[in-house]
């Protein structure tokens, strides 16, 4: 009876160390990550990491700031190597805690890159042009929060703590950077979702873009920021009656991002300034980008129009995904186009002129 009891015992550990193991999920790689699934924070650190590990020769990431608990704020730097200085493109999501499907489409966006540019003539150029940074998450403290239990799961601001005379934690990071701060369609009132903090870059998220971008933007050439919902395309600015000095380049640039999202699964997008297809806002990334000379800023408020709003479910990723990365890839073609071959011919246009302007001279000498 002691042996067969023995037995019993041992068979039960067994049996307890086969359960555990089966729950362990395999380890993360490129090949088995799910990009049709929303991450938890770590998991999408996690990847990041593999990005740069299994793609050497095209990515590398850097910490650029800290958040307010201490968590580092990373970017992804996507770019084939050249000894010359490139343009960039800037992209960031997640500014807003709830907006789930904006964190998952910076991760599309970054494994369509890096799965066609080996193949694609035209993504291989931009990527011998460009640097794409990226940041899937800037408001990782409010992203983290989100996931502690359904109650937390439809915060928006940052964790920061208040200040003294209000007892609400965070600020919307989207009111708080140098662009008409503070000005309309804000709250002073940190206990409201649209409280521009105490003051202008009084949140280390929007002191951490506001530090990288500027100290590279004279280099900066698109500035794409993504948000969910409302199936937007939002121009500069915010602000009414105020309008960036290459609007109509802008709406034009929107409106031709819109037709390509349509190509793919049919999905309407409306594109225009904050004050004219949504409401106005002051102290929004997408104006102060604009406003310290970046051509060109955008904002994607992504899927869908308010049925499932904040929670969209798993099985609108992909097609969600699949739609705003072909309207992204139109404006920043676009944009390097604009850049690198209209540049190429002025600068033909101007050599052929002298060279005719010599030859004119010869002949008549």
């Amino acid at each position: 009876m002691l042996r067969l009891g023995g037995f019993l015992v041992f068979t039960q550990l067994l049996l307890g160390v086969y359960h555990v193991l089966s729950d362990i999920k395999p380890l993360v790689t490129l090949e088995n990550y799910d990009y049709t699934k929303y991450h938890p924070m770590e998991e999408i650190t996690s990847w990041m990491v593999m990005v740069v590990k299994e793609n050497p020769e095209v990515a590398s990431s850097m910490v650029y700031g800290n958040t307010f608990e201490g968590k580092n704020i990373s970017v992804l730097k996507i770019g084939l190597n050249s000894t010359k200085s490139k343009k960039v493109i800037w992209m960031d999501c997640g500014i807003h805690a709830r907006e789930w499907i904006s964190p998952a489409f910076c991760q599309w966006f970054v494994k369509e890159i890096l799965r066609t540019y080996k193949t694609d003539e035209k993504m291989n150029t931009i990527l011998q042009n460009l640097d794409f940074y990226v940041t899937p998450v800037l408001n990782i403290d409010g992203y983290t929060y989100t996931w502690h239990n359904e109650s937390s799961r439809l915060w928006r601001k940052s964790r920061s703590t208040p200040p003294k005379d209000c007892s609400c934690y965070g600020a919307d990071l989207n009111r708080n950077f140098n662009a008409n701060w503070g000005m309309i369609g804000v709250s002073r009132n940190c206990c409201e979702e649209i409280y521009c903090g105490s003051g202008v870059l009084s949140e280390k998220e929007a002191q951490a873009v506001t530090t990288l971008v500027e100290s590279m933007k004279d280099r900066v050439i698109c500035f794409l920021t993504i948000h969910s919902y409302g199936q937007l395309i939002l121009v500069p600015y915010g602000y009414p009656e105020v309008s960036a000095p290459n609007y109509e380049e802008l709406m034009q640039v929107g409106l031709e991002a819109a037709e390509a999202i349509k190509s793919v699964h049919g999905t309407d997008y409306t594109v225009g300034s904050p004050p004219d297809v949504l409401y106005a806002n002051s102290g929004s990334s997408r104006d102060w980008a604009r406003l310290i000379g970046i051509p060109f800023s955008f904002t994607f408020e992504l899927r869908d129009k308010g049925d499932f709003g904040f929670t969209l479910p798993e099985n609108q990723i992909q097609p969600t995904c699949e739609e705003a990365y072909a309207g992204a890839c139109s404006i920043i073609t676009y944009v390097h186009d604009k850049v690198f071959y209209n540049a190429a011919t002025a600068i033909t246009s101007v050599w052929a002129a002298l060279l005719m302007s010599c030859l004119t001279s010869v002949i008549f000498l």
